[in-house]
């Protein structure tokens, strides 16, 4: 596919209002000499650009531009609305923020306005206008970045505007009190509505149990909705400004991963380019980091997304703030290429002095050479980047599985109050993926909604705890595995529907057909307690919860063990439906357990495993040209050594070495071989 840009972008934020203005030149001549190509700049700018309600003041930006222009540098302008300048708090208090707990917030912070406030809204986007007409058809201007971070650092609003705002959200959404009450079941403790003032949001001291669980369960799903949908008005408010100005040049705002109150895939529909910030933690596997680049992947349609943030050394909000390893973080900017990223940049150019991100690490550390060895590693990152970057663009991954990742079961599954606290949505995702993952199989990842031709693309679709089902979803997976299609989900999935009231009849609900099995009762298991599975091909453990399961027609693969009353109860099932086949596992399975469980499904499709030491990722993506371009990716700190045949032959782009024969890694190395 044609790439978003001209060439492979390498840079990052870049914050000069920060530092003295002589200091600027010099910043740019170093950045050069380590291959840096572009920067983002004017993140956090409305109080230098906006000094006062009446006044704007573009000097500043003004001298900056113009030095990157002077420098050839690519420019990612962004609107500079992320934090609210002090004037506005002052004069338009309702522009801030206020804590599920009624309190108002004051000046300070960042992410920290109200979404629905009308004063922010036209402000934003009277800022974001100005900086378009302004800067549009700037020299190296490449794409524009709106706000920052939506609802990082934040939160939702409980501001009596955000009340009035959901009140008639929930009025266009149901029309009468009648169908509010049905919809969430609000007979439940003398929940009736009568009028709409009744509604109220779910505050900490009315029904809202925590900033996740609340008395009505439908509130808490609706209020998310909403306010998902408020954030989503603010961005789109500013990209429409910058549209007037400029008809052509991309626009994103950056993503974070699997943040929980933002459903990535409504936003990415918004958005030109996905940008997104990968900050794993110190702990994060590989894997999941990997399931990350392909969720943002994913939720733009399988196009190339932009790596938009991360650190060329520690990041500074951890309670122990660990430098990377050598090599550590050209492994990670080469991991997101891999899963296709065609850019890579970093936050940030240069190191704070002051501020609570002083000790985040920076490409100019605070040495201020070119003598330390992050600026030496990003150099040499660089390097590569420049010579082989560009014939890798816009190169796509092919996957015949997909997993589907779902925002209304996020919410859903640990919104709920029962039957367990153990559950993170994104780590039982990760429980999936993480098997393909290390078999070296190409993932997809799509919602839930995704219609039938689409889903007739794949062999394999995985729902991990698809607790949620939306309208036509069980109907539209029917379809798929009556066809020929091949469906895995489990514990938690089919319980509610979209209003989250649970779907009488039995679980897993309108799924109960197509899987084969009624699941008579889910036991939650603590913290430290497992529960034994044994089958002909796994022999794990299971956690968190079991499903005690009754087979519908279903065939048993495994069953569990120990001493539990349901021991001898099956635990894996799969149900013949149609051409295909459905897969009911009924508990968390273990790391080891899962791959067992995924072996013979795997093997049975054909989609043709990659067999490579522990810690050593191979992805491909597919040029439109037919050439592959391999990426092998040591993410241990060990020496890897393998063979693989289906290298043999093609060229090692870093450098330019035939591959014949075993490949050795050193500790977080990297190789991008070129297959014909």
């Amino acid at each position: 596919m044609k790439p978003m840009f001209d060439h492979f972008l390498f840079g990052g934020d870049w914050n000069p209002e920060q530092w003295p203005e002589d200091t600027w030149e010099h910043d740019l001549d170093m950045l050069e000499d380590a291959h840096i190509n572009e920067v983002t700049i004017n993140v956090f700018s409305w109080a230098l650009l906006q000094p006062a309600e009446d006044r704007y003041d573009f000097s500043m930006l003004d001298k900056i531009v113009a030095l990157l222009v002077k420098h050839d540098f690519n420019i990612v302008m962004a609107t500079g609305t992320a934090a609210l300048p002090g004037w506005m708090v002052r004069l338009h208090p309702e522009t801030i923020r206020t804590e599920q707990n009624g309190t108002r917030h004051v000046f300070g912070g960042r992410h920290n306005f109200c979404p629905t406030s009308p004063y922010f809204r036209k402000a934003s986007r009277a800022l974001a206008a100005h900086v378009a007409e302004r800067y549009a058809g700037t020299s190296g201007l490449v794409d524009w970045h709106v706000c920052n971070e939506y609802g990082g650092g934040g939160g939702l609003c409980y501001c009596d505007h955000c009340a009035e705002a959901f009140r008639t959200w929930l009025k266009n959404k149901y029309g009468t009190v009648e169908a509010l009450n049905k919809a969430w079941c609000a007979n439940f403790w003398s929940h009736t509505i009568y009028d709409w003032g009744d509604v109220v949001p779910p505050v900490s001291y009315g029904d809202g149990i925590s900033d996740a669980k609340c008395v009505v369960s439908g509130l808490q799903m609706d209020y998310r909705r909403f306010q998902n949908q408020a954030q989503l008005a603010c961005c789109t408010n500013e990209r429409d400004a910058i549209r007037a100005y400029d008809a052509a040049t991309p626009i994103t705002t950056n993503l974070m991963g699997t943040f929980k109150d933002l459903d990535y895939f409504e936003w990415a529909k918004e958005m030109d380019v996905v940008s997104w910030d990968n900050y794993p933690g110190m702990d994060t596997p590989p894997s999941f980091t990997a399931m990350c680049h392909d969720l943002m992947r994913g939720i733009g349609g399988n196009k190339p997304f932009m790596l938009m943030e991360q650190t060329p050394n520690q990041q500074n909000w951890f309670p122990f703030c660990k430098v990377k390893r050598p090599g550590e973080v050209r492994k990670l900017s080469w991991q997101a290429v891999s899963h296709g990223a065609d850019a890579v940049q970093f936050f940030q150019m240069k190191q704070s002095i002051g501020g609570c991100e002083r000790f985040h690490g920076a490409v100019i550390a605070h040495d201020g050479t070119e003598q330390s060895r992050v600026f030496k590693e990003t150099a040499a990152l660089g390097g590569e980047l420049d010579r082989i970057g560009k014939r890798i663009m816009g190169s796509e991954i092919r996957a015949k599985v997909a997993i589907m990742f779902d925002w209304q079961s996020y919410w859903s599954l640990e919104g709920c109050v029962g039957p367990t606290a153990g559950f993170s949505y994104p780590n039982e995702v990760h429980r999936f993926y993480r098997a393909f993952w290390r078999r070296n199989v190409p993932v997809d990842i799509i919602e839930s909604t995704t219609p039938l031709d689409k889903l007739k693309q794949y062999d394999l679709v995985v729902a991990p705890a698809l607790i949620t089902v939306l309208p036509g979803v069980a109907e539209t997976l029917e379809s798929y595995v009556s066809e020929g299609g091949s469906f895995i989900t489990g514990y938690m999935a089919g319980i509610h529907d979209e209003h989250d009231l649970v779907v009488p009849g039995g679980y897993p609900g309108k799924l109960r057909d197509l899987m084969g099995v009624w699941v008579e009762e889910i036991d939650a298991l603590a913290p430290d307690e497992t529960i034994e599975v044994h089958g002909d091909a796994v022999d794990a453990k299971g956690e968190i919860v079991a499903s005690i399961i009754h087979r519908e027609g279903a065939r048993r693969l495994a069953a569990y063990g120990g001493g539990e009353f349901y021991a001898g109860h099956s635990a894996l099932t799969v149900n013949t439906y149609g051409k295909g086949k459905a897969y009911f596992v009924g508990t968390p399975l273990d790391e080891t357990g899962m791959s067992a469980f995924m072996a013979p499904i795997i093997k049975e499709l054909g989609l043709k495993p990659l067999d490579t030491p522990e810690d050593v990722s191979l992805s491909v993506r597919y040029g439109d040209d037919g050439v592959r371009y391999a990426f092998l990716i040591n993410n241990s700190e060990s020496d890897k050594r393998l063979c693989l045949d289906e290298l043999n032959g093609g060229v090692e782009l870093l450098t330019g070495h035939v591959v014949d024969g075993p490949v050795e890694l050193k500790p977080y190395g990297v190789n991008v071989i070129e297959l014909g």
